[in-house]
């Protein structure tokens, strides 16, 4: 099953299913090592540099950002 179809088939799930779903995989993080843990990190700023270089996602200042944040609270 593709990624997109299992996430597809979590979000029908009732709201506290979804929850114990996702708090299973969040802890099921935990058991990685560090290098596991540091290949993910790679691997993620990879995809990230692909989608800015791609044009896919807007750059914001942090300074922005931020401010936008705290007027949440």
């Amino acid at each position: 099953m593709s990624l997109d179809k299992l996430k597809e088939e979590a979000m029908k799930l009732a709201p506290e299913a979804r929850a114990k779903l996702a708090h299973a995989l969040l802890t099921s993080l935990e058991d990685l090592s560090e290098a596991e843990i540091e290949r993910l990190w790679v691997e993620e700023a990879m995809r990230r540099e692909e989608e800015i270089a791609a044009g896919k996602v807007s750059m914001r200042p942090a300074e922005e950002v931020l401010k936008d944040a705290r007027s949440f609270y």
